[in-house]
């Protein structure tokens, strides 16, 4: 699975990224997670708003930071 979190590096970004590992440690998911921060290849993906997490080339979640339940329940569906 490739997990990527589109954004600037900011702080809320770090928070998605971490909860992302976190997800996955907990529900013994392999996962290549990637950190996004250039903009030119955010904006291919059409997101509007940052943090922003693709799994395995689709856009799941945007404009929010994600609580480790939705990480989860994300991880679940998309898996």
């Amino acid at each position: 699975m490739e997990i990527k979190v589109l954004g600037s590096g900011c702080s809320k970004c770090a928070s998605v990224e971490k909860v992302m590992r976190q997800a996955c440690k907990e529900l013994n998911i392999t996962a290549n997670i990637i950190g996004e921060h250039d903009m030119i290849k955010i904006m291919n993906y059409n997101v509007m708003s940052t943090p922003a997490v693709v799994i395995n080339e689709k856009v799941v979640s945007s404009g929010k930071v994600l609580s480790l339940t939705q990480a989860k329940a994300l991880l679940e569906l998309y898996k």
